[in-house]
């Protein structure tokens, strides 16, 4: 399994490209913004981008989807319930004071429990709300599994619950009754900071002890 993490724009966004090698089908997960330098990645190891995948649509996750759209071709997927941040893409921009286009629309809406093949991997989703009401977790089973977290998880941290849509009570119930049962051994990739472990964030995250 191919795996290239690329940080982001301002908000510096962990963007994540997943490849089977066999087949060089992939997936994009959170194209936060500079499109180019995920295409470069892309073409570097001559990928077959199958989907882009949204934990949520706060914009510094969703700002270089339609580029990778237009150029790739991709199937977009996001909760139902992030579509009204979604939507609101110009105007989330326009509150920094940044210019830009009106998004592309999502081609499906993905729920807890589905699946997303590319290759002979998957990843299936978990849905987590708390940091917004449509944040999903994509889990990789496998000998070494791996939880690709978005904003709801970061090492010694949890996701903002006090924008539009958030919660704190829906982000700990999701991270307490979807997160902490993996195994403790499943590496963590969160939106924005460095890897951790289920392990790590039972033990020393002060959000969860």
């Amino acid at each position: 399994m191919l795996i290239e993490s690329v940080v982001v724009g301002a908000f510096q966004c962990n963007c994540l490209i997943l490849a089977d090698e066999d087949t060089r089908q992939a997936i994009v997960i959170d194209p936060g913004d500079e499109p180019e330098r995920v295409l470069d990645i892309i073409r570097h190891y001559d990928l077959a981008v199958r989907f882009t995948l949204h934990t949520h649509a706060h914009l510094d996750h969703i700002m270089g989807t339609r580029t990778l759209k237009q150029a790739l071709g991709p199937e977009l997927l996001l909760h139902a319930a992030d579509a009204f941040l979604y939507d609101r893409l110009v105007e989330q921009a326009a509150e920094f004071g940044w210019r830009v286009d009106e998004p592309v629309p999502i081609d499906r809406f993905i729920a807890e429990g589905d699946d997303v093949p590319f290759g002979h991997a998957h990843v299936t989703v978990l849905h987590t709300p708390g940091h917004t009401p449509g944040s999903v977790c994509f889990q990789m089973p496998g000998e070494a599994p791996i939880l690709f977290a978005g904003d709801t998880l970061f090492a010694g941290s949890i996701g903002r619950t006090d924008l539009p849509g958030g919660s704190y009570e829906s982000i700990i119930q999701s991270i307490r009754e979807k997160v902490l049962p993996l195994r403790e051994d499943t590496i963590v990739y969160p939106g924005h900071g460095p890897r951790t472990t289920i392990w790590e964030e039972k033990r020393q995250n002060p959000f969860l002890i």
